[in-house]
């Protein structure tokens, strides 16, 4: 009786590595300018005061400061509104 394994039965153990996304940097927290806030897929969090987007929609710091998030109210092109949270360094 052979005591070899099914073939292909070690690939199903794989998985991917986290993406490490969420809130980098806290409220109060002093930063310098480039320091990342968030990591984040497409726009959970807005970009208020003094930061901006990167290419993958990463907030980052465009100044030296503190962390401020805020609630803001936005009206919709079709009038519905909805609570964002917006984030600053001050």
């Amino acid at each position: 009786m052979a005591h070899t394994k099914a073939a292909g039965a070690v690939g199903y153990g794989k998985d991917s590595r986290g993406q490490r996304l969420g809130v980098k940097k806290s409220d109060g927290q002093k930063v310098q300018i480039g320091n990342i806030l968030i990591r984040q897929r497409g726009t959970k969090f807005l970009a208020g005061q003094n930061t901006a987007y990167g290419d993958d929609y990463t907030i980052y710091a465009m100044k030296d400061g503190m962390v401020k998030f805020t609630d803001k109210t936005k009206t919709s092109f079709n009038g519905s509104k909805r609570v964002v949270k917006m984030i600053s360094v001050l």
